[in-house]
């Protein structure tokens, strides 16, 4: 079947009655990368692997998103040249991917799982994706391994469907999340916080409501400072729900982060976050972002430990 004729279901909560919180993956969408390619597409089974062992976790398979709620955050011409294969090769080196239908279907389930996660955060105080966070997405082009911006075309849907109106987004991938600072620009209602590495990826940075650029080297407790002074900020804006995109690229074994945090000061930021959102009742919607550490498996294990430590802070 034709991608054209495929049509996403509405997003709705469909959870049976069950003791276990739900998360959404889309792994099992396969994107054929050539061999020796830097994105490690094996990360993501990894963490739900880890998730699954522990036992504490629905797993649900995210579903495409429709392309009319894609199409609220991104030039509609863009999006049809990414669901018909005729960007041109440019622009698809810019985002890091050769096309393919897989690549297409992974993407339309990852935004599918994060609007479906969100569903869930405002039903029940916290949803998360197994994968999202896709902040290099702008509105007209991709970049940085990002076709389209989950967390931007779940904002959009979310005011247009009148379930909100403020939004905050707390960025804490060690790349900055540039595209959806341009989609948000001069929107007074979306709060963009992106703490990330002054000297890295993207070197040409957008403005982001607030911005905190760290250097190279930056260890726990001065990431930790730093984060405890940026939370405040957020939570002055009033938002109704906050986006977290708890990239761990941070980590000191990351390839491509240059920061020097351990997997204790990620578990802290990761408490600090969801303490903040969870004492105020704001719903929070989890995605996965980057991480990129070598082995992968410390990559793996710092995702699966956000999600372990929202269980525990949410119950």
């Amino acid at each position: 079947m034709a991608i054209s004729q495929i049509r996403a279901p509405e997003v709705q909560d469909t959870r049976a009655v069950t003791k276990l919180h739900r998360l959404f993956y889309c792994d099992h969408h396969e994107i054929p990368l050539p061999a020796g390619h830097k994105f490690p597409i094996g990360k993501y089974r990894l963490v739900r692997e880890l998730l699954e062992a522990d036992g504490i976790f629905e797993f649900q398979p995210a579903p495409f998103a429709e392309r009319r709620l894609i199409e609220l955050a991104h030039d509609g011409e863009y999006v049809a040249h990414i669901f018909n294969g005729t960007l041109p090769e440019a622009a698809m080196r810019r985002i890091g991917f050769p096309w393919s239908q897989g690549l297409v279907n992974r993407t339309l389930a990852s935004v599918g799982g994060t609007l479906s996660a969100t569903v869930d955060a405002l039903e029940c105080g916290w949803g998360g994706n197994l994968a999202g966070g896709t902040h290099h997405a702008f509105r007209g082009e991709g970049s940085g391994f990002c076709v389209f911006n989950d967390i931007a075309i779940a904002i959009h849907w979310l005011r247009e469907s009148r379930r909100i109106q403020r939004a905050a987004i707390v960025d804490l991938d060690v790349h900055q999340g540039d595209g959806t600072a341009q989609i948000f620009a001069g929107d007074s209602t979306v709060f963009t916080a992106s703490m990330h590495g002054a000297s890295n990826f993207p070197f040409r940075k957008q403005r982001s409501t607030v911005d905190i650029d760290l250097p190279d080297g930056t260890d726990d407790e001065a990431y930790l400072r730093a984060l405890e002074q940026l939370l405040p900020r957020v939570l002055e804006f009033r938002p109704e729900i906050i986006f977290y995109q708890s990239g761990v690229d941070a980590l000191g074994s990351d390839a491509l982060g240059r920061l020097s945090l351990t997997h204790d000061g990620l578990r802290e930021r990761d408490r600090l976050v969801m303490i903040a959102a969870g004492d105020r009742a704001i719903p929070l919607v989890i995605t996965q972002g980057g991480g990129y550490a070598k082995p992968i498996a410390d990559s793996a294990l710092a995702h699966a430990n956000t999600f372990r430590m929202a269980a525990e802070v949410f119950g």
